[in-house]
C-alpha cells in the first residue's frame, strides 16, 4: 500500500478510538472517492446503519465536487430530521477537514444537524 493510504488508516484508527455513535447521537461517517462522496449515520451500539445517502443519487450537471458534497450534507440532515435525529458525532474517516469533507459538514449544519 502507498504511504498515503497507510497514513489515512492510522489517522482513522486514532479517530475511531474516541468517536462512537449511539442511538441518541449516531456517528456521521463520510467516505470520499475520486468521483463521489457518501455519508452514513451509524449506531455503533447495535452496529447498524440508520440511513445513508450519496452523490450518486444527485443531479451533478454543471456543479463542482464541493458543491455536490454540500448538497449531500443537506440531504443527510433532512433525512436525519425526518428520522428524529438532531445531533450527531462527526467522523471524517481519516480525511483532512477541508474541501469536500468540510463542505458536507457545513451543509449538514445549515440544515439543522448539531455536531
Amino acid at each position: 500500500m502507498s504511504n498515503t493510504v497507510l497514513r489515512r488508516k492510522r489517522i482513522k484508527l486514532r479517530i475511531r478510538k474516541s468517536v462512537n455513535g449511539t442511538s441518541d447521537r449516531p456517528r456521521l461517517n463520510v467516505f470520499r472517492s475520486n468521483k463521489e462522496i457518501y455519508a452514513q449515520l451509524i449506531n455503533d451500539d447495535t452496529k447498524l446503519t440508520i440511513l445513508s445517502t450519496s452523490s450518486v443519487k444527485l443531479n451533478k450537471e454543471g456543479k463542482t465536487k464541493t458543491e455536490i458534497a454540500k448538497e449531500v450534507g443537506q440531504v443527510v440532515a433532512q433525512l436525519a430530521n425526518q428520522a428524529g435525529i438532531n445531533s450527531v458525532v462527526f467522523d471524517r474517516n481519516g480525511y483532512l477537514y477541508h474541501g469536500r469533507v468540510k463542505a458536507l459538514a457545513d451543509g449538514a449544519r445549515e440544515n439543522g444537524l448539531i455536531f
